[in-house]
C-alpha cells in the first residue's frame, strides 16, 4: 500500500471500499500452488520501505514444523501450548491445528454476525479472492494460512503473535542469522486485566519458501 505516513484502518477500509487505495508487489515473491492461488496475503509497506520494527534484529532458536499444508496453525498451537507449559505430541499438534482452522472458518463463513468483527480480514481475504471461494478451500486440512488467519485468531484466543523473516531475507539486511519483526498481531492482549498475568506472544517465522516455524 503506497503511503506517506500510516493511514488508521478506518482509511484505509474506506479506501479500499471507494476503489482509491493504491497496491504495489511486495518482496519476496509469493509462490504460487499448482492450482495458481496464493495463500499468504498481506497488506503492507515495501520491504524497501525502512522503519525501526522492520530493521531490529533479535535473536531466537527456531523450533521446526512439519510441512504439511498446516505449518502455520501447528506453528501457532505448539507456541500456544509452549506458553503454558505444555509438549504436544504429533498428532495432537495436528488435530489442535485443525481445530484451529476450524474456527476461523466457522467465525468467517458460518456465523454472519460474528463475522462482521473481523471486517480487517475479510478486507485482506476479498483483496485476493472471493469470500465463497475462500470459504471452500479453508474447510481443506491443506489449507495455507496467512494474515487473515492471524487476524482471526489472535482476537479468537487474545493470542499476542507476532511474525518474523529470516534476517538474511530482508532487503536491507547482511547475511545475519537474526530475525527481523514484520508484523504483529493481538498487541492489545499483552496487557493483563486487572489480576491476570501478561499474555506471552507466539512468535512465528515465516521463511521464502511460504513456510511457518516457531520461534523460541
Amino acid at each position: 500500500m503506497a503511503r506517506a505516513g500510516r493511514p488508521s484502518n478506518e482509511v484505509l477500509l474506506q479506501q479500499l471500499r471507494d476503489g482509491t487505495a493504491e497496491f504495489e508487489l511486495i518482496r519476496p515473491p509469493v509462490s504460487r500452488t499448482p492450482s495458481g492461488l496464493g495463500f499468504f496475503a498481506r497488506i503492507t509497506s515495501s520491504f524497501n520501505e525502512i522503519s525501526p520494527a522492520m530493521t531490529k534484529v533479535e535473536r531466537h532458536a527456531i523450533q521446526k514444523v512439519t510441512g504439511d499444508g498446516r505449518c502455520m496453525f501447528r506453528a501457532l498451537v505448539k507456541g500456544m501450548a509452549r506458553n503454558r507449559g505444555l509438549v504436544l505430541s504429533s498428532s495432537q499438534e495436528r488435530d489442535d491445528a485443525d481445530d484451529v482452522r476450524m474456527a476461523v472458518k466457522e467465525v468467517l463463513c458460518d456465523n454472519g454476525e460474528e463475522r462482521l468483527q473481523y471486517e480487517e480480514a475479510l478486507v485482506a481475504i476479498t483483496v485476493e479472492e472471493s469470500l465463497k471461494r475462500y470459504c471452500q478451500r479453508i474447510g481443506r486440512s491443506d489449507f495455507w494460512g496467512g494474515e487473515s488467519e492471524l487476524l482471526v485468531i489472535s482476537k479468537l484466543c487474545r493470542q499476542p503473535i507476532i511474525v518474523y523473516i529470516p534476517e538474511h531475507e530482508h532487503a536491507v539486511a547482511t547475511k545475519g542469522s537474526g530475525f527481523i519483526p514484520i508484523a504483529e498481531y493481538g498487541s492489545e492482549f499483552r496487557k493483563p486485566k486487572k489480576g491476570s498475568k501478561p499474555r506471552m506472544a507466539v512468535r512465528l517465522l515465516y521463511s521464502g519458501n511460504n513456510h511457518y516455524d516457531l520461534l523460541i
